[in-house]
């Protein structure tokens, strides 16, 4: 055996792994005996003035047990029974924590419990911090694409770095922007870089092929959380999670049929129904919160923010030539839900987490993948649908909207006018670009003219799929003033130096 990769008949004769276990706990052989083991951490997502959800996982069957308090000694708290954790969801299970007090940091242990309730696993502890109901100053932080391009979590760099500098920035919330996994990119244990560097990864062996049955989709996006510090990340910083291609597979769309030989099963409607699965079971989202229990949804948090997270992924048409008529990427239900949304806002700031980029041309070979087709003039293809939203935005006059995105690999700031573009009827909006969190770095994109981009500022690599170790990782932080409304946006690299930033003021 490689000494890189992790192989679970090891853990399995050192007893760390019960017989729930569908998925491999690499890097948690511990020696706890008969006691169950929360193998991952604890993540929280979706949360609100009241509570939040409250994710884990053990090795074994058990209980969820969640103690929460205000206090982090943990001094009166309050004593919640979750759900059973079964081979059914991979040993996974939520709590929606309720009652709590808004605008608050608010800390939360589990444990989990065995079934005939004679022994339990040490504690793993975490917190976050409710939304506001007054007027506070909010602050968060927004990126995507995890672990791909086969730069995976190095332990000569203690992990995926950038994870601890968002940490170090306090964020309210972290807005995930999809990309949160590389199902369809496997890893090698080290890769020599064009300088003679070698580049390490931990391994595991779900990681060293392309995902196609449900355990090794779980697998995927249980790689992400052996990472130290992308396990502490997660337990101190609620997320916000949306889902884009690599999920599942490159590119993929309802219905597709893959002619790839790495893929035994070619139908994406199935493998993206695994992945789907999985990626309930194993991010900190609420389905109820969901508007058909799938991905796109909204939160307030407190009365300068709401934050519409869109689906760009399932209800999209195929990939197809940029001269093709009509096209989709919303669909029908979902585009008429966001403007609707949005005109029902009374939040000073309307931000929307879009999973692809509006302006920019991201092709799939010869054909197109994301929302522009890479053509000047009126809209064509799915340019249809978002000029359809634009439009009905400034009909409806709802103000201080900014889109926040991920997926194209660099960062970058974009603002669109009807002054630039090949139609007139949307009101000025600005755009803005982040990522890769810890995946190759790629750009930049060419900018399509139908909308009226301008790229103010952009940070791109000189080359394709530069690693991690070259510093072209970014995040975003927004930062909204409780007193003016005040919406300042830092575009930051790995380090957390900021690279540009901008302060929009709300129009009344």
């Amino acid at each position: 055996m490689s000494e890189g990769v992790v192989n679970r008949r090891t853990l399995l004769r050192a007893g760390t792994i019960g017989t729930a276990a569908a998925l491999l706990p690499a890097g948690v052989a511990l020696a706890h005996g008969n006691r169950p083991v929360l193998t991952h951490g604890v993540q929280s997502g979706d949360v609100a003035s009241d509570g939040a959800l409250v994710w884990t996982r053990a090795d074994r069957p058990s209980r969820m047990l969640v103690e929460v308090s205000a206090d982090p000694s943990f001094r009166g708290a309050r004593k919640l029974r979750g759900p059973l954790l079964t081979p059914e969801t991979g040993g996974t299970g939520k709590l929606r924590l309720r009652g709590l007090p808004p605008g608050r940091r608010v800390h939360y242990r589990v444990v989990a419990e065995d079934l005939d309730g004679r022994t339990r696993s040490e504690a793993v502890v975490g917190s976050f911090r409710t939304a506001p109901l007054g007027r506070e100053t909010v602050r968060f932080t927004w990126s995507g694409d995890v672990a791909g391009q086969g730069w995976g979590s190095n332990p000569d760099l203690g992990g995926m770095p950038i994870f601890g500098t968002m940490a170090a920035r306090r964020p309210d919330f972290f807005i995930h922007s999809g990309d949160t996994v590389y199902a369809d990119g496997p890893m090698q244990e080290k890769v020599t870089l064009p300088d003679g560097r070698v580049w390490r990864n931990v391994v595991t062996p779900e990681k060293l092929k392309v995902a196609e049955t449900l355990d090794e989709y779980r697998g995927q996006f249980a790689y992400n959380l052996l990472d130290p510090k992308f396990r502490e990340f997660a337990a101190s910083v609620p997320a916000f999670v949306q889902w884009d291609d690599h999920e599942v597979t490159n590119n993929w769309y309802p219905g597709e049929i893959l002619d790839l030989p790495q893929y035994t099963e070619k139908r994406v409607d199935v493998l993206a129904a695994r992945a789907f699965r999985a990626f309930h079971e194993w991010q900190p989202v609420d389905p109820t919160r969901a508007v058909d229990g799938r991905v796109y949804r909204k939160f307030s948090y407190g009365p300068h923010v709401e934050v519409f997270i869109l689906d760009m992924r399932s209800y999209k048409d195929a990939n197809t030539s940029p001269r093709d008529g009509v096209g989709r990427v919303l669909g029908e239900r979902q585009a008429r839900w966001l403007v609707e949304s949005l005109q029902r806002s009374r939040a000073t700031w309307k931000v929307i987490a879009a999973d692809l980029p509006i302006g920019l041309t991201v092709p799939d070979g010869a054909d197109i993948e994301g929302v522009a087709n890479g053509l000047p003039g009126a809209p064509g293809g799915r340019e249809h649908e978002l000029a359809w939203v634009l439009r009905e935005i400034q009909r409806r006059k709802v103000r201080n909207t900014v889109w926040l995105t991920a997926d194209v690999h660099y960062t970058a700031a974009h603002h669109y006018s009807p002054q630039r573009a090949a139609v007139q009827d949307f009101d000025p909006f600005w755009e803005f670009v982040s990522g890769p969190l810890h995946a190759g770095a790629f750009g930049p994109n060419a900018l399509d003219p139908t909308f009226g981009p301008e790229a103010v500022f952009v940070h791109a690599p000189p080359a394709a799929n530069t690693s991690p170790l070259e510093g072209f990782q970014h995040f975003g932080e927004v930062e909204v003033d409780g007193r003016s409304g005040e919406l300042t946006v830092w575009l930051r690299d790995s380090a957390g130096v900021s690279l540009w930033s901008k302060t929009l003021r709300p129009a009344r």
